[in-house]
């Protein structure tokens, strides 16, 4: 589409939505203001930079397919970041596992891990503009192959992740510092149990303990901010997690930690989207990890689905958006992952988009009026409004190809890049 018409199809599309009261314009700067942290572990798999010679194992994390290109150093894990960026629009932020340090070839033990071994990452996102998100890596170690870390009965086990994290955190609110932007730092881990666990209670008191000791350092929230995630179930925890969503929601809250949402570590059958407004009313801040489950917590591409615009609008009408971090969080090896990235985060801002224009307003007054009617009927009306107009426009104003435009330049990276590594 040429300049003027997409310009024209935009303009009609906000005579439409005036008519119900939306301002396209005010929905855009929302967007625009909008932050989106892209994970780094797309792009290689979940690999990360340690030592040749690390010693990893443990911690129920798998990635299926061997499609070609997969980033195998830090140099080239930028590049294709950077090619991502250059085709995803509006504000953002890159989040980092704590095993992408650079190490210069060197095996530091990661109860090591020390801010100078983020000093080039940390260069690289002010250069590029990007705030900074950080996670500890509690699995693919040896000392993660028993199935538990902080959560583990054996004290020199716990020992040293509590380190390990202690050092994470020490070194996110470096980063926050040092970009001028508070970096969130969230905590997953794997514990838990492949077959029926009698000591539950056992193993949730060493979590406990252990977090406990973490968090006794206080950082400036203008530099951390502090987060952890909980899971249903694991790859190898399928009858036990330790770190449940009911035990991290009520730890969290007694210590003022935010809580992560990760849309695939729920049963099926529940929403997320309604999660947030229960949250909202005892947290400052959420943290949403966007992924999409298939049957499982399979950490699919997110894709532009009722899920996650359900989500989306639940933030909207909550008014809770500058309340909400969004995160990504999905790996898939199986098609080009730099284009899995910028599929990802697209969905994502055109679901997010999708909310900033419903007349919220109105349907809340039909609502307070018991027109149970005309809100079901004009929730209906919006789903085939022209926003897909407004995302073009988006696109355009960001300096970023809109439609499919955006394929055809990674389809000549894929050619010219990626598949040339081996």
């Amino acid at each position: 589409m040429t300049r003027q018409s997409i310009e024209h199809c935009c303009q009609t599309a906000k005579e439409r939505y005036a008519e119900f009261g939306v301002d396209v314009g005010k929905a855009l700067e929302s967007l625009a203001a909008t932050s989106i942290s892209l994970h780094c572990w797309q792009g290689d798999d979940v690999g990360g930079f340690e030592a040749p010679d690390a010693q990893l194992g443990g911690g129920g994390i798998a990635v299926t397919g061997s499609f070609p290109g997969k980033a195998r150093t830090i140099e080239e894990l930028r590049r294709d970041l950077s090619m991502a960026y250059s085709l995803i629009p509006g504000r953002r932020r890159l989040n980092l596992h704590s095993s992408y340090g650079d190490f210069g070839g060197r095996r530091v033990e990661r109860d090591e891990f020390a801010p100078e071994h983020f000093r080039s990452w940390i260069d690289w996102a002010r250069d590029k503009g990007l705030g900074l998100d950080f996670n500890a890596t509690l699995f693919s170690h040896v000392k993660a192959d028993s199935g538990y870390t902080l959560a583990s009965p054996d004290e020199n086990i716990r020992a040293f992740w509590i380190e390990h994290v202690k050092r994470c955190r020490a070194i996110a609110a470096h980063m926050g510092k040092e970009l001028g932007k508070p970096c969130v730092h969230n905590l997953w881990i794997p514990d838990g149990a492949k077959d029926e666990t009698v000591n539950r209670l056992a193993h949730r008191k060493h979590l406990q303990n252990s977090l406990d000791e973490i968090y006794e350092v206080k950082y400036s929230p203008d530099h951390l901010k502090d987060s952890v995630e909980c899971k249903l179930f694991g790859i190898g925890s399928e009858s036990f997690v330790a770190g449940s969503h009911e035990f991290y929601l009520l730890w969290a809250q007694k210590n003022g930690v935010m809580v992560c949402l990760d849309m695939g570590h729920f049963h099926p059958t529940e929403s997320v989207a309604d999660k947030v407004s229960a949250l909202l009313l005892f947290f400052d801040e959420i943290l949403l990890h966007v992924s999409r489950g298939v049957r499982w917590d399979s950490d699919h591409v997110v894709t532009l689905g009722d899920e996650l615009r359900a989500l989306m609008l639940e933030i909207t009408r909550a008014d809770a958006l500058g309340r909400i971090n969004i995160a990504l969080d999905f790996f898939d090896a199986s098609i080009n992952r730099v284009g899995a990235w910028i599929t990802g985060a697209r969905a994502a801002q055109k679901a997010l988009l999708y909310a900033l224009l419903e007349p919220t307003d109105k349907l809340r007054a039909m609502e307070r009026d018991g027109d149970l009617f005309g809100r079901l009927a004009l929730l209906e009306e919006m789903k085939t409004m022209p926003f897909g107009a407004v995302w073009e426009y988006f696109c355009q104003t960001q300096n970023v190809p809109g439609h499919s435009d955006w394929m055809r330049e990674i389809y000549d990276y894929e050619k010219k890049v990626l598949k040339l590594r081996t």
